[in-house]
């Protein structure tokens, strides 16, 4: 069958009898749809009857919670799926709340096909029952004109599972901070303005759930704090957040799809308060089993600024069953970041001006990255390696191409005795001053490239299909020109202090400096095609380096004549 890139699953099985079969229901709605899943709650609506089912409210229960939860923690098996519960029928126990509205819901990606649990007397793609199917999704979502329709069971099949399963309650995920128990069929009140934070990089289930209770108990405004700036410094591989507006984009289109009732106001979050800590307005405030503390502190500050204690709803974190050596078990925007290290995240450049046989590498990173230690791995697989730092060395000794030039720039008081450049007196001549370091560079960075090409000749003489230089300032120098793709290694900022006072015996503000003067991480990795980092153990460096590799050879695999 055609595989969908949108797709609406109307559930109607009543949601207890409904999580037991979670699991093969989405099997079943992943081989027909590929991109975007809408879902939509109506336990309990027949599709058989003479009359047009109409939507109806669905009252939100603890309940109703613990199935959105659960069915977002089933949907992380499924990477391909972007699943989105919509909320628009699932209302609180409010007396301020507005009728249903009866316009069609637009979506940002309408449906190509509606799929439904829905069980047919004899199990067969029944047709009438499709076209009531088709009728009702069109009545309240905006879906493509030829809307296909197909009905999951008994593709899905109950296998195992009784026909009615027991009607056992949903393990609890939902913990608030009202007092006294709390039972699945307990109603859920509804609030007028509350709050979330997070920071929401690469959008993912856990995410999808704190945000979708965030929008069954807020009746008419959500505020949505994203974190920025200082608050993403502590993040693990912060290089490879996506950037705030990027964020923001992506969580908008998600929020506004599955309520689009609510006003939200997302704003950066610079501190770990945010607006929870000082709008009088907001009632609640939604965390993580990760980030209760933190809301405990938010209404510790309220109270110390005469302000109401918001409501707390922590959610249980969503566990990866996935998960690999160095990564969280929970579902983690850190895991995902880190799977991304040795991937290709932008298409290599086209360098019809190297040699045809040679595929080239540019390796760069800050000072203390571990450049060197990556480059000699990616030797011991094959590539041939060529270090700018020895070039440098070769074109500052006597009779180097670089030699005169630099001594008739800057003065026989930067040679030792026996006439070999001191480069230490030539650095402190250059360091901080940019006037003078541009007529070095000026000097040496063509100096280099030229010795750079000569050894890639050498390379290719010796058969070799990879070729990596290793340059610190690939990127200053533009020497991006004579590579086919940028591989970055990034270190946090303290570990490269760290390391760069045990290696040259600096102090930790000299180390600090030679950072500042350098290109940050950042900037390294906005222009880079694949990035590692040298964070961990020496045998993740090497999973992360052969990872990086393997993928390389298929590339250059594809472009060999």
């Amino acid at each position: 069958m055609a595989l969908f890139r949108s797709g609406l699953l109307v559930l109607t099985t009543p949601l207890a009898s409904l999580v037991p079969r979670l699991a093969p229901i989405l099997t079943s709605a992943a081989r027909l749809v590929n991109h975007t899943l809408y879902v939509h709650l109506q336990p309990g609506m027949s599709l058989e009857g003479p009359a047009q089912p109409q939507s109806s409210p669905v009252q939100a229960t603890f309940e109703v919670l613990d199935f959105i939860t659960h069915f977002y923690a089933g949907a992380n098996v499924h990477t391909n799926l972007d699943v989105r519960i919509l909320l628009t029928n699932i209302r609180t126990k409010s007396a301020f709340l507005p009728p249903l509205a009866s316009s069609v819901q637009n979506l940002a990606h309408p449906p190509e096909v509606v799929l439904t649990d829905f069980q047919t007397v004899d199990g067969s793609q029944y047709n009438p029952v499709k076209q009531q199917l088709e009728r009702y999704a069109t009545s309240c979502y905006s879906c493509c004109p030829q809307l296909a329709s197909v009905l999951l069971y008994p593709d899905y099949g109950p296998g195992e599972l009784p026909m009615e399963p027991p009607d056992v309650p949903l393990p609890s995920t939902i913990r608030s901070s009202s007092p006294g128990a709390r039972s699945p069929k307990q109603p859920v009140r509804g609030y007028h303005r509350g709050a979330v934070g997070g920071t929401f990089d690469r959008l993912h289930n856990a995410h999808k759930v704190l945000l979708s209770v965030a929008c069954i108990l807020a009746q008419e405004q959500l505020v949505v704090g994203v974190a920025d700036k200082d608050l993403l410094k502590s993040k693990l591989l912060p290089e490879l957040l996506q950037p705030y507006a990027e964020r923001v984009e992506h969580l908008s289109e998600f929020l506004v799809d599955i309520k689009p009732s609510l006003t939200f106001d997302i704003i950066p979050l610079l501190d770990p308060y945010g607006p929870a800590g000082s709008d009088p307005s907001l009632e609640f405030l939604v965390v993580s089993e990760e980030t209760y503390r933190g809301g405990m502190a938010v209404n510790r500050f309220r109270l110390e600024n005469d302000l109401e204690e918001l409501a707390l709803f922590q959610i249980q974190l969503l566990k990866d069953l996935s998960h690999k050596e160095n990564e969280e078990d929970k579902v983690s925007s850190s895991s995902f970041r880190h799977r991304m290290l040795g991937n290709l995240l932008r298409p290599p450049y086209k360098r019809p001006e190297l040699p045809p046989a040679l595929y080239v590498i540019g390796l760069t990173g800050i000072s203390g990255s571990g450049k060197s230690s990556v480059a000699q791995r990616l030797k011991g697989l094959g590539a041939f390696v060529i270090d700018c730092d020895q070039l440098g060395h070769r074109a500052y000794a006597p009779g180097g191409p670089a030699y005169q030039p630099v001594v008739e720039a800057f003065g026989t008081d930067i040679l030792h005795k026996d006439g070999i450049i001191n480069r230490k007196v030539l650095g402190s001549r250059v360091f901080g001053n940019k006037k003078q370091l541009k007529m070095l560079t000026d000097i040496m960075w063509p100096v280099i490239a030229k010795l750079a090409r000569e050894e890639m000749d050498l390379a290719v003489a010796e058969g070799k299909h990879v070729c990596v230089i290793e340059a610190a300032v690939l990127l200053e120098a533009g020497w991006q020109n004579m590579v086919h793709e940028v591989w970055t290694i990034v270190i946090p900022e303290t570990e490269a202090v760290r390391r760069i006072v045990e290696r040259d015996g600096l102090s930790e503000a000299a180390a600090q400096s030679r950072l500042q003067s350098q290109m940050s991480g950042q900037q390294l990795v906005d222009q880079s095609h694949v990035v590692l980092s040298t964070l961990w153990e020496p045998h993740v460096t090497q999973s992360q380096v052969e990872k990086a590799w393997a993928l390389l050879q298929k590339r250059v695999d594809a472009i060999k004549p």
